[in-house]
């Protein structure tokens, strides 16, 4: 077996062990590219071994997906099938696991109309509503990692001779896994106690509200009572530990829908979906997005905020310090799994009922009253640089710095 081989495997133990930590008689359930395939099929006997009931394999092909924007007709924009949804339903209910191999091309969708893209998207997300709350609410274990696609290599290490793009891009999957160690499931334990010990740490400080403070940002975001810091994992219903994101380097938890002020701008472009945003800015007041501009994709932001009212509202806070290992490696990744854990980031749409106390166990309407956003959307973009402050307010007034120069204080 060469050297590449027994870190595919190391890999495809670690998704199967750590990430999606598949129990005995579990179902596992994979959507991958099929240019992953010898990293999914390694997956699969590494869940087989691990006791899965049974695994289903979903594969998708990007130049697929591209051919029916250039050839499908209109009303096929507006449609999502019901039975992928509610497969996807059944999945969750009956304690299967998700395991999302995401890797979109940032330029897949060039020349498209951005208008069919939306109005694709905001069918899946209303077809898709009953599963992504089951998602939202940690029902069951999911998990996204990554692998190298060629398009994908190609925009990240275009500098590189064209041979080497994947094989390198391997070698730095790998790397921000800690795939390199000799045990990466025991260097994940000791990572997710660290990620533990920061989360619990901010949990209890209770603050009321935090202020951003870099060049072109000045924002003040208001946190609801009983808001949880959280990073790393959680567990599921059945009180299974499972990590969503694999790299993950943040902790997160949710700010209050209606208590955000000021102006922010981002610090890395935004993938969103195969359209690529850039270098945007945008305004809030009393929560809401009053104004947004970008020198790159403004028309998908715009398309974005019309998805619903919460689209506009921020739903996600996380803090991820400069000096972090993604961040180290100094290359823009234009993928938003990647890119969040370099940078400290927001996330417009739809909070995490599970960073407000008893917050999995409300309706809607509740969530809404205790001040968490609610949308078909959740979408990630990042905020954090070198030059960033972030300062707490504590419930008696007190002002406390968090970050100073990108960092932890």
């Amino acid at each position: 077996m060469t050297s590449f081989q027994k870190q595919l495997e190391k890999y495809a133990e670690l998704v199967v062990k750590v990430g999606v930590n598949i129990q005995p008689g579990q179902i596992l359930y994979i959507e991958s590219p099929i240019e992953s395939v010898e990293f999914t099929r390694h997956v699969v006997r590494k869940a087989y071994e691990a006791g899965a009931k049974f695994v289903e394999v979903n594969w998708s092909d990007e130049q697929t997906t591209r051919i029916r924007y250039e050839s499908a007709p209109d009303e096929s924009f507006d449609f999502y099938p019901e039975w992928t949804a509610r497969m996807m339903e059944q999945l969750a209910e009956g304690n299967g696991a998700l395991l999302n191999i995401k890797v979109p091309d940032p330029e897949l969708f060039k020349g498209i109309d951005t208008g069919k893209i939306s109005r694709a998207g905001k069918a899946a997300s209303i077809a898709r509503q009953r599963f992504q709350g089951y998602v939202r609410n940690h029902k069951f274990s999911w998990c996204l990692v990554k692998a190298p696609t060629k398009a994908w290599a190609d925009k990240v290490f275009a500098d590189l001779p064209e041979d080497e793009r994947v094989s390198v891009m391997w070698e730095t999957i790998f790397k921000m896994n800690r795939v390199d160690k000799d045990d990466p499931v025991a260097a994940w334990k000791e990572h997710i106690a660290q990620l533990s010990e920061t989360h619990e740490r901010l949990t209890g400080k209770k603050y009321r509200r935090l202020h951003y403070k870099a060049p072109g940002t000045d924002l003040s975001v208001e946190l609801p009572e009983g808001h949880l810091w959280l990073g790393g994992g959680g567990e599921n219903e059945q009180g299974d530990y499972f990590v969503a994101n694999m790299p993950t380097e943040e902790v997160f938890t949710m700010p209050k829908r209606d208590g955000v002020n000021g102006t922010v701008s981002s610090t890395l472009p935004l993938n969103l979906g195969g359209r690529l945003v850039d270098k945007f800015k945008l305004t809030f007041k009393d929560g809401i997005v009053v104004d947004y501009s970008a020198e790159v994709g403004q028309e998908h932001l715009k398309s974005l905020f019309d998805t619903d009212e919460g689209a506009k509202r921020l739903g996600e806070v996380a803090l991820v310090p400069h000096d972090s290992p993604i961040s180290n490696l100094n290359r823009i990744f234009y993928n938003t799994g990647i890119d969040e854990n370099a940078s400290c980031h927001f996330a417009v749409g739809s909070a995490y009922p599970f960073t407000l106390e008893n917050g999995t166990k409300m309706s809607q309407e509740e969530l809404l009253a205790r001040g968490a956003n609610v949308s078909l959307t959740h979408v990630d973009f990042m905020v954090g640089s070198a030059d960033l402050d972030i300062d707490g307010e504590l419930a008696d007034g007190t002002i406390e710095p968090i970050f100073r120069k990108g960092n932890w204080v």
